[in-house]
């Protein structure tokens, strides 16, 4: 594992690394521990020793690349969510691969990137992960909706959201991070937070994907 440096006394968000690619996977590795408020807790080659090691590890963010040798990417994060639930999982991916992606989300990660992110834009989505974020583009959003609209509902599953909930979710559904709707709406950050709250409790979801995906149904 590569060495952390002196950071501050807060506590750092723990990421962890599987990527099988060696040069990209030391690269993120640095990226994450050299970050104010990062910490790179461990990386890994292949799901196998990930999933060995992880439950023990408890990370607060994995970055899994999507396309792994033996068990893949997908395979990985359903496993790893069985074992350690609270951490959250972003795929990594060399483009916008739908059909894998999709299938990762429904596995129970929590959104994806792409290998070519800037390093702000990853370390920012890392931290909006951690805040209840999920990257995610309205593409992907959509393709979620289809699996969805297998099963029966309500007619219409946002009927008993407010005004505001709706617009705070209709953000949501565009993509949006915390603090962008926060701006968008003229709120706060914490209030956002309590929206979304009473929004998974009223649409009797967990996740940002499933709650984008009862409003698209609409």
């Amino acid at each position: 594992m590569i060495p952390s440096v002196q950071k501050s006394t807060r506590m750092p968000i723990n990421v962890s690394i599987v990527e099988d690619n060696d040069q990209l996977r030391g690269t993120l590795a640095r990226v994450i521990d050299r970050a104010e408020g990062f910490q790179c807790l461990s990386h890994y080659s292949n799901a196998e020793a990930a999933l060995e090691a992880l439950p023990k590890m408890r990370p607060n963010v994995v970055l899994m690349d999507i396309n792994l040798p033996g068990m893949n990417g997908v395979e990985c994060v359903r496993r790893l969510k069985q074992l350690v639930p609270e951490t959250q999982v972003v795929m990594l991916t060399v483009y916008e691969d739908t059909e894998n992606i999709f299938n990762a989300l429904a596995a129970g990660a929590t959104g994806y990137l792409l290998k070519r992110t800037p390093r702000d834009e990853l370390l920012a989505a890392v931290r909006d992960v951690v805040q209840g974020g999920s990257p995610m583009t309205t593409h992907i959003a959509r393709k979620v909706v289809q699996s969805f609209q297998q099963t029966s509902a309500s007619a219409q599953p946002t009927e008993n959201l407010s005004a505001r909930e709706q617009e705070v979710l209709d953000c949501l559904s565009q993509g949006f991070l915390y603090k962008e709707i926060a701006e968008k709406l003229g709120i706060s950050y914490e209030t956002v937070h309590t929206y979304i709250r009473r929004i998974y409790e009223k649409l009797q979801v967990r996740t940002r994907t499933e709650a984008v995906a009862k409003f698209l149904r609409r």
